[in-house]
């Protein structure tokens, strides 16, 4: 079966699951589910499900690595092995180094490194179930973490994933979107500005599908935005001291 061949959607415009166009998948979080981390959040994302732990400002070792100026940010992403239908390799591979990088990009343009020189903050992300889009689960779990951590920062990064399925741009792919869509745009926003902090492209869109897909992005990340600001009382009092 080729990419536009598999039917994801009906003729009164109704997805598979469910969903219109312009719906996202639900998502639930909850903050404090690792005990032993500084910070740490759980993200239900559609059938996706990320736990993300943050540990430190602590100093960094080897002192090679330190910065004077700056914390630096270590970003671990990682897919269980039973998070699939397909057993995963335990281990670090190619694509979780990719979106290890991905994350670390995206969450340095919001973290107060400045305040921390010489040190190192580490983040853990671990997908414990994958259906589509845990690249996008995993940074907006990784960032509701930095933020229960009480962490300071000038934003939360969260990223959504729209696309192309038969001819339809819609919001937020699921696994057969994404397996036979024909085209999907991963973004990482900054809700309370609209700024953009990573996107990247698979197949094609026009420049008006483009805009679709961004627009739906935008909202997507601001609805996902307002559940995890709910949940974290310590990014809502850096936010609140940020502004007095």
């Amino acid at each position: 079966m080729g990419y536009g061949d598999y039917q994801c959607m009906d003729e009164n415009g109704i997805r598979e699951d469910g969903r219109k166009a312009d719906e996202m998948r639900p998502v639930e979080i909850e903050c404090g589910v690792v005990p032993v981390a500084d910070g740490s959040a759980y993200i239900k994302w559609g059938k996706n499900e990320a736990i993300a732990a943050v540990y430190g400002p602590m100093e960094a070792h080897p002192r090679k690595i330190q910065r004077q100026d700056r914390a630096i940010l270590d970003v671990r992403y990682n897919m269980a092995p039973f998070s699939t239908t397909d057993r995963i390799r335990p281990g670090f591979n190619r694509r979780s180094r990719e979106i290890s990088k991905v994350t670390r990009d995206a969450l340095e343009s919001v973290v107060d490194l400045e305040l921390y020189p010489r040190s190192k903050i580490r983040v853990e992300i671990e997908i414990i179930c994958a259906e589509a889009g845990t690249r996008c689960c995993g940074i907006t779990a990784a960032s509701v973490a930095l933020a229960d951590a009480g962490i300071p920062m000038s934003d939360m990064v969260v990223s959504v994933a729209s696309g192309k399925i038969n001819g339809v741009v819609v919001c937020d792919l699921n696994k057969e979107e994404d397996n036979y869509g024909e085209a999907d745009l991963p973004m990482g926003v900054l809700p309370n500005t609209g700024d953009l902090v990573f996107l990247q492209m698979d197949g094609d869109l026009s420049p008006e599908e483009f805009q679709q897909a961004w627009d739906y992005n935008v909202n997507a990340a601001q609805a996902v935005h307002e559940i995890a600001a709910f949940r974290t009382p310590a990014y809502l009092l850096v936010r609140a001291l940020a502004y007095c």
